[in-house]
């Protein structure tokens, strides 16, 4: 059986084995594909968390949190889908059967904190993920990371946004402007 060199550390494969993109064998570093993973699963916990957030809203009549916790999830989905991509691009397998950590907010200000939480994460694992990507080489990843990146600093602004209103104006009158 041949086998083909698939990464500078001489690991070797079988030729069948190995992945091609239009005549090219493409063979991302094993470190990045595995941090791409991990993104990968926050992501999906991001989406779960957003979309749980938003019909709690829906349902307790706060139409417009709904609709950015909605906007959100989808963002998060375009996330993964990207991630998704970039890995079978590389050669990896995406592993969707592994969630990040879900935190259910039981009430508006929870959410948003359990949110604001997840998103300085994200903050911290894209910028990791975008030194490793620049350290092996894979620029173009570095400028998918970069664009995800770009999004989750919108994200925790407009969460930051939230919970200062709730500061400024109180609770009750907070959510009386998030009817509709």
């Amino acid at each position: 059986m041949d086998k083909v060199e698939l990464h500078n550390n001489g690991t070797m494969i079988p030729v069948e084995s190995a992945l091609y993109k239009g005549g090219i064998l493409m063979n991302g570093d094993p470190k990045l594909i595995e941090k791409l993973n991990k993104l990968l699963a926050d992501e999906l916990a991001a989406i779960n968390q957003y979309i749980v957030h938003a019909e709690m809203c829906e349902d307790w009549g706060y139409g417009k949190l709904h609709e950015g916790f909605e906007k959100r999830s989808i963002q998060e989905m375009r996330h993964a889908e990207k991630l998704i991509g970039r890995i079978l691009f590389l050669g990896g397998r995406p592993i969707v059967t592994s969630l990040g950590q879900i935190h259910i907010g039981e009430d508006v200000p929870k959410q948003i904190a359990y949110d604001r939480a997840a998103e300085e994460a994200a903050i911290k694992a894209y910028n990791e993920a975008i030194v490793l990507a620049g350290e092996v080489g894979d620029h173009a990843t570095r400028d998918i990371l970069i664009g995800i990146l770009n999004d989750e600093d919108g994200h925790l602004d407009e969460l930051e946004e939230l919970a200062d209103q709730i500061e400024q104006m109180s609770l009750s009158i907070f959510l009386s402007t998030q009817v509709g």
